[in-house]
């Protein structure tokens, strides 16, 4: 079997449509558990209760990266293979990936007053997220202003191309630029500090969580997208009929 037949609508949407109920379930009840997990975990001696918010800050910021990665390769995909299902996952991926963006931008603004002293600052990865964000906005509006949808996919995967230089830097500004005041990364497999199992393994089905929702989101929107592309071809069909 190859990974090329899910570029098929049918296939891909039969299949889908048989998951989906699992991933939404599995989406379900890992946030629960896991953000329920978090809340009772010990304060820690250093930050108190505020470090609790790396619940959600840190699943925020790993999935708004990594969605753009997956766009990323779901429109090189587009562009080589000319698979309309890729490049409708990604344009269904983007307002997910965005709103992960500002939840983390939020998130480590709250985190950042009590242990910066302030609510932004001009390090590299805040303004790396920062950029990225805006990327993420460009790419749904060049969507929105493109109608022809084959036209709008290759522009915005070219576009997808330019925005991945700032999701990497989003990931390893840390460690590019060492005076910024974000800390280096402690969820690693990488020898060095780590956090503490107390709060590591909460933290991990938190990451899970918020995987497995933005693959329910991603196949509810793309399925949506599909139907949206159908609709408009039988009512194509029928004007020129």
């Amino acid at each position: 079997m190859s990974i090329w037949e899910y570029a098929n609508p049918v296939k891909f949407m039969r299949t889908s449509a048989a998951i989906l109920p699992w991933v939404a379930g599995g989406a379900a009840v890992s946030l629960a558990v896991g953000l329920v997990w978090g809340f009772l975990t010990p304060l820690d001696y250093k930050q108190g209760s505020t470090v609790k918010i790396m619940f959600l800050h840190v699943p925020a910021a790993m999935m708004a990266i990594n969605i753009w990665v997956m766009m990323l390769a779901a429109s090189l995909v587009w562009l080589i293979r000319r698979h309309h299902v890729s490049a409708l996952a990604a344009k269904a991926a983007a307002p997910v990936g965005a709103v992960m963006t500002v939840i983390a931008l939020l998130t480590g603004a709250i985190w950042g007053q009590p242990m910066w002293g302030t609510w932004w600052e001009w390090d590299p990865r805040l303004t790396a997220f920062l950029i990225l964000f805006l990327f993420y906005l460009g790419y749904i509006a060049l969507w929105s202003a493109v109608d022809n949808p084959d036209s709008a996919a290759d522009l915005t995967g070219v576009l997808c191309l330019v925005g991945s230089v700032f999701a990497f830097l989003s990931r390893y500004a840390v460690e590019f630029w060492n005076q910024g005041l974000h800390q280096g990364a402690t969820v690693s497999v990488r020898p060095g500090d780590r956090i503490s199992s107390a709060y590591s393994y909460p933290l991990y089905l938190c990451m899970l969580g918020f995987f497995l929702l933005f693959v329910t989101l991603l196949l509810i929107r793309t399925r949506t997208e599909i139907r949206r592309r159908r609709t408009a071809a039988l009512l194509a069909r029928e004007v020129q009929g």
